[in-house]
């Protein structure tokens, strides 16, 4: 998770706000040393923004990297718990296309500015589920019995296979998704909060 800086009291401070006012207090248009002034919002803005930025560049090539190994785990899911000898080649060239057409569309996303994005990566990702599905499809894999709401809200998942979240790609994909959605956060209500005193 991003860690963002924060002001660490030094010893004594506490003690001298009880105690006589000193020339800074006794002078109201001297500034206080601890009021940022506009440069100082403005360059831990761009610190925010670049730590932003280096989250959605590592989510982009961890989703790229893990998707491949996604697609072969999803359709040993429905295949016994491995892939099938005569299926190897069909799920190599799935998770190859699922890593350059998906992956591809998180990365075109990601690179986006934050407020110009029209979805989440985790959406897109779910798209994906369309390639284990052909290859299962094709082997001729039945789909399986489904809940009701899972019907409802993904009727394209036939198989049960769509991911749940980011850490479905696996520990590094989950803990940049966190890192990112943290970073994300914490620009937009930096920009929330300076709409409202501008």
């Amino acid at each position: 998770m991003p860690r963002f800086p924060r002001r660490k009291w030094q010893s004594g401070e506490v003690a001298r706000t009880s105690a006589a006012p000193d020339a800074a207090s006794e002078n109201p248009d001297q500034k206080n040393p601890e009021t940022p002034t506009q440069d100082d919002r403005n360059a831990q803005a761009a610190r925010d923004d670049q730590l932003l930025r280096s989250y959605a560049d590592a989510l982009a090539d961890e989703v790229e990297r893990a998707l491949p190994g996604w697609v072969g785990a999803a359709v040993a899911a429905r295949t016994g718990g491995r892939i099938p000898h005569q299926l190897a080649d069909a799920v190599a060239g799935a998770g190859t296309e699922a890593a350059a057409d998906v992956g591809g569309q998180v990365r075109s996303l990601l690179e986006l500015d934050i407020d110009d994005q029209w979805t989440n990566p985790l959406t897109l990702v779910r798209t994906a589920i369309k390639y284990p599905n052909q290859v299962l499809r094709d082997a001729g894999v039945a789909p399986i019995s489904r809940d009701a709401q899972s019907e409802r809200f993904h009727p394209e998942d036939v198989y049960g296979l769509i991911p749940s979240s980011f850490a479905d790609l696996g520990p590094t994909a989950h803990d940049l998704g966190l890192s990112w959605g943290a970073a994300k956060a914490h620009v937009h209500l930096r920009r929330r909060r300076a709409e409202e005193v501008s």
